[in-house]
C-alpha cells in the first residue's frame, strides 16, 4: 500500500501553527486537519483559537468546532476521524496538513493507541465522587505518584483528564502512559514532522497578548453564552485553558483582572507542558515561529 504523505505542524499554543499551515496551503493544494483537543468544541471558537472564516477560506478545514460542550472524545476515537480526513484529502489530490498542539492526538493518529478496556461503572462513579468531593488537584497529586509522566502533561485543575487517568489505573492496574506507549496499528502515513517553538520565556509576552486579543474579540461573552447552553462547569468543553478562568469570573469567584492573570499564567504552564511532550517526539524538526517561508521550503523539498 502506498503511504500517504502528511505534513504535521506541531508545537505549543500561540506559536503560529495556523499561519504556517495557511502559508503552505496558498502554494500547495491542501486540506488542514485539526489535532487540537480544545478546538473541536463548537461553542468556543474564540477562546480555543480556532481558524476564523477568512482563514478557512484559504483551503478546506476539517475537525474544527463540531463537538457540543457537554461531550468528550477519546484520543482513539478522534484519531479514527482524523485518519479518515487525511485519506480523503489525499484521495482528492490535496496535501493533508495536520495542525495542532495535542501531542497524544498526533501520536494516536500516526501510531495508534492500545484499546483500553471498558471501565466498570462502579470504578468510574467512585472516581467521580472523589472528584466532586476532593477536587481535581487532589486527584492530580495522586496521579503524580502513580503516573508522573502523564501527570506532568496535564493541568492539576483538568477534571476530565485527571479523573480519566485515575479510573484507568484503578480499573486496569496500568497507567495511561503504559497504554499510550503500547500503541496499536500505525497508519500507512509518511509524515513530515515540523515543530514551531521557542523557549517559554520568549513566548510569554506573545501568549499574554494573545489572551488579551481573545478578550477583545469577545471571549468572555462567548463563554457566558456557552455556559447558558451548558450550565455545567465540569463539562468537557470547559476544561481547556481560558474557560475555567472566565467561568470563575462569571460565577462571581474572582474579578476579571484576576481571571485574566490566571489565564495567562495557566497558558504559559500549558505551553511548557506542550514543549515537554513534543521535544520527545522522534524526528520532529524545530523551526522558528513566524518563519512561514521556512515551513513552505521544508514542505516543498520533502514533496519533491
Amino acid at each position: 500500500m502506498e503511504r500517504v504523505r502528511v505534513l504535521c505542524l506541531a508545537g505549543p499554543t500561540g506559536t503560529g501553527k495556523t499561519g504556517a499551515a495557511l502559508a503552505a496551503a496558498r502554494e500547495i493544494p491542501a486540506v488542514v486537519v485539526n489535532f487540537d483537543s480544545r478546538q473541536v468544541y463548537a461553542d468556543l471558537p474564540i477562546v480555543t483559537a480556532q481558524p476564523d472564516a477568512e482563514e478557512r477560506a484559504v483551503c478546506p478545514h476539517r475537525l474544527y468546532g463540531f463537538l457540543p460542550t457537554a461531550e468528550s472524545l477519546t484520543a482513539a476515537a478522534f484519531a479514527e476521524l482524523a485518519r479518515r480526513e487525511v485519506r480523503e484529502a489525499a484521495g482528492a489530490g490535496r496535501l493533508p496538513i495536520l495542525v495542532g498542539g495535542t501531542g497524544l492526538y498526533l501520536r494516536a493518529i500516526l501510531h495508534g493507541l492500545a484499546p483500553i478496556p471498558p471501565i466498570p461503572a462502579e470504578v468510574r462513579e467512585a472516581v467521580l465522587a472523589r472528584l466532586r468531593g476532593e477536587g481535581a488537584p487532589t486527584l492530580h497529586a495522586e496521579l503524580t505518584r502513580l503516573d508522573p509522566e502523564y501527570a506532568a502533561r496535564i493541568h492539576p485543575n483538568d477534571s476530565q483528564r485527571n479523573a480519566r487517568a485515575l479510573e484507568v489505573f484503578l480499573a486496569t492496574g496500568k497507567t495511561l502512559t503504559w497504554w499510550h506507549h503500547e500503541g496499536s496499528e500505525a497508519a500507512p502515513f509518511q509524515p513530515l514532522l515540523l515543530g514551531l517553538g521557542t523557549d517559554v520565556a520568549a513566548l510569554e509576552p506573545l501568549l499574554a497578548a494573545r489572551v488579551r486579543a481573545m478578550l477583545a474579540a469577545g471571549a468572555l461573552e462567548e463563554v457566558r453564552q456557552a455556559f447558558e447552553r451548558c450550565p455545567d462547569p465540569e463539562a468537557s468543553g470547559f476544561s481547556g485553558i481560558g474557560c475555567p478562568e472566565l467561568l470563575a469570573h462569571l460565577r462571581g469567584e474572582c474579578g476579571l483582572d484576576e481571571a485574566v492573570a490566571r489565564w495567562i499564567k495557566n497558558t504559559r504552564a500549558y505551553a511548557k507542558r506542550q514543549f515537554t511532550w513534543f521535544r520527545a517526539v522522534p524526528g520532529l524538526r524545530w523551526l522558528t515561529p513566524g518563519d512561514d517561508e521556512a515551513v513552505l521550503r521544508a514542505a516543498l523539498e520533502w514533496l519533491n
